[in-house]
Order: C-alpha cells, then sequence, then structure tokens
C-alpha cells in the first residue's frame, strides 16, 4: 500500500513518456500532487504546457498504519477491517488513515477548485489510483467498491469531461 510514501517514479520507458505527452491536448494546463513520483511525472509529460503548482489535495489516499505494508501483513494484523477496506470501502479507514469517502471528498474539492479557477480549460492532473478512481466514481455516480477493481496503469490517461450540468467518462486507463 502506497499512498503518502515519497517514493520515486518509475520513468524508464521514454517511449512511453513521450506517447502521452504528444496524445495530451497541446494547451492544457499540468498539475499534479505535490508527491515526488506525480511531480517528476508530470514535468516530464508537460512539454510546452503551463505547469500549475503542485496541489497535496490529489495525493493519493492516506493508508496511515497500512503503509507500505503488504496485503498479507494487514490481513494478518487486522483481518475484519482490511476485509471492508475492499469490500465496503466508502467509510472504512485505515487505521490513522483516511477513507474512500474522505479520498473522494478531498480531491473532490481539488477539482472543483480547479476547475473555478480555469473554466473551460483543459487540465492535465497527474494523480494516482485512488485518486483517479474516487474521481471515475464521482462521474459514473458508481460507489467505490464498484470502481476499485478497475485497473489503472503507470502513465495511462482517462478521460473525465465537465460539460457545465454533469461529468461524462471517456477512454479509462487508455496507454497511447
Amino acid at each position: 500500500m502506497v499512498g503518502w510514501s515519497d517514493l520515486p517514479a518509475d520513468l524508464g520507458d521514454t517511449a512511453q513518456v513521450a506517447r502521452l505527452s504528444a496524445h495530451l491536448p497541446a494547451g492544457a494546463l499540468v498539475i499534479s500532487s505535490d508527491l515526488v513520483r506525480s511531480v517528476a511525472t508530470a514535468d516530464a509529460i508537460c512539454g510546452d504546457r503551463q505547469r500549475l503548482p503542485h496541489d497535496r489535495d490529489l495525493r493519493e489516499m492516506s493508508f496511515g498504519d497500512w503503509e507500505l505494508k503488504t496485503s498479507a501483513e494487514i490481513t494478518e494484523t487486522h483481518p475484519e477491517l482490511s476485509r471492508a477496506f475492499w469490500t465496503d470501502p466508502g467509510e472504512t479507514r485505515p487505521p490513522a488513515g483516511e477513507s474512500w469517502t474522505e479520498l473522494t471528498a478531498r480531491t473532490s474539492a481539488a477539482v472543483a477548485r480547479l476547475m473555478r479557477a480555469h473554466p473551460g480549460r483543459d487540465i492535465v492532473a497527474v494523480a494516482h489510483i485512488g485518486v483517479i478512481l474516487a474521481q471515475v466514481a464521482v462521474a459514473t455516480g458508481q460507489p467505490a467498491r464498484e470502481v476499485i477493481g478497475q485497473k489503472i496503469d503507470n502513465l495511462s490517461v482517462t478521460e473525465l469531461s465537465w460539460d457545465g450540468t454533469g461529468w461524462t467518462l471517456g477512454r479509462i486507463n487508455h496507454l497511447p
């Protein structure tokens, strides 16, 4: 479980980084969480796009005491809580961490703030799996338990569009 630990990004596939950068809208604004893996990825794909300051509210879920532990370790120490975390993730919180509901509220506030500050602009948010899935859940109206298993690869694109009244989910986990 890697949440707020500041681990580096693996950007060794320079061809994939270049394809991703070329795929993104030319006039988009680029923002990332303040964690080094997002910052480095955003910097690598930014190109000539305007780079916005890092946003702490775009961080991955805080896994608290489960941070950097394996599923087996978590299951051993918290068998019922770990099962509830995956089967009913809404309000279930790792010890000293945050729930999916809290993650969604935090990241949705960041998205709303960005949209107010940059109306009508394309925004490329270099974010984490939990952040992406939380926003997919918001866009589709699905509960976290239905989107939690969706695969999100590194250097993939998930497209969410706002039409002024609601979200539309485009491609998810697209690898350019």
